[in-house]
């Protein structure tokens, strides 16, 4: 993914309420991912809504990225890295698109995270009472 297209993400997604989530540390090495995530961000500039976290990739089985799922519900993490967590009902949608793209297309489509994707649309387009 573009590095510039990656910083929209990151920062859509935060704006919106949602998490960026890496499977893994690239290469298996945090000075190869941080030299990576170097090029998105600014000197000495931090991502608070960035994590690394491979059970929400085997929870909600996602295998091609970049991805966005949004869940009906909140749920809870099983605490092993080989475990599988039960999961609510979500949507997930695959592709270099726009978060709001995203979340627009879930809110629209009355799938099982279409209430709270239309929650995080409004915040992140303003729209919010």
């Amino acid at each position: 993914m573009p590095a510039q297209a990656l910083r929209q993400m990151m920062d859509d997604v935060t704006r919106a309420g949602g998490v960026v989530v890496f499977r893994g540390l690239t290469k298996g090495s945090a000075k190869v991912m941080t030299g990576a995530l170097g090029k998105v961000l600014g000197p000495g500039e931090r991502m608070d809504g960035v994590g690394i976290d491979p059970r929400l990739f085997r929870a909600f089985q996602v295998s091609e990225v970049p991805a966005y799922v949004v869940t009906a519900t909140d749920f809870d993490l099983c605490s092993g890295f080989d475990c599988t967590s039960g999961v609510p009902p979500f949507d997930r949608l695959n592709g270099n698109v726009t978060a709001e793209y995203a979340l627009r297309t879930f809110a629209t489509g009355g799938g099982p995270g279409a209430r709270i994707a239309a929650q995080h649309l409004a915040r992140l387009t303003g729209d919010q009472p």
